[in-house]
């Protein structure tokens, strides 16, 4: 029997599945395909048998790994009735920075590369996988601090889905694909924060009252 899927965050995980899923992730970016059960329990000193119970089959697995690396962008927790502009200001910058530091990870961009070429493929999932826990999933948490910005009166948007769309093209900008196409530099924190401000201020000049 197939588990419920897990909730995956820092706080749901214990310290061993963190690991697991660490030691999934590890393997990915060492070496794409040949991701396996028997491998990660290898990799991870357990059982396949603890695996199954835990995450189901492979994609569940993989579900569980891409859910454990988008986890580590953070969202800052806002109170929606005393809700202010520099409140609202501070968790979009936050949200904008840890994604873009995650982002621009090893792991991440060995990641998303690997799922750009299973993209389009039926029997590779990662591809999709990685879609809807990355940027769709990216957009299910953001959008809730959209909208109640704009219950508030600080924000001005009519498709919630259109201006988180517009928020991530002014996080991400080109930084993304350049760093799947072979970009070796990684932006440095402070081009980082650099990076989340301007988009925090763009997005404001854009979409606030």
């Amino acid at each position: 029997m197939t588990p419920p899927p897990l909730t995956i965050s820092e706080e749901s995980l214990t310290d061993r599945q963190k690991d697991v899923l660490d030691a999934a992730l590890g393997l990915l970016v060492e070496g794409g395909d040949g991701l396996t059960m028997t491998g990660v329990a290898r990799r991870a000193s357990c059982s396949k048998e603890t695996l199954y119970k835990w995450f189901g089959d492979r994609d569940g697995l993989l579900t569980a790994t891409v859910q454990w690396q988008a986890s580590k962008v953070r969202m800052v927790p806002v109170d929606r009735e005393t809700l202010e502009k520099r409140t609202l200001a501070i968790a979009l910058e936050k949200f904008g920075r840890d994604w873009l530091t995650v982002l621009t990870g090893e792991t991440s961009v060995a990641l998303n590369r690997l799922a750009v070429s299973h993209a389009g493929q039926e029997k590779r999932n990662l591809g999709r996988i990685v879609l809807e826990n990355g940027p769709i999933g990216m957009a299910k948490r953001c959008i809730p601090l959209l909208e109640a910005g704009r219950e508030a009166g600080l924000l001005k948007f009519e498709d919630a889905d259109q201006t988180f769309r517009t928020f991530f093209g002014l996080v991400v900008r080109d930084t993304q694909i350049r760093m799947l196409l072979g970009e070796q530099r990684r932006p440095s924190e402070e081009l980082i924060a650099a990076q989340a401000r301007r988009a925090r201020e763009q997005f404001f000049t854009l979409f606030g009252v």
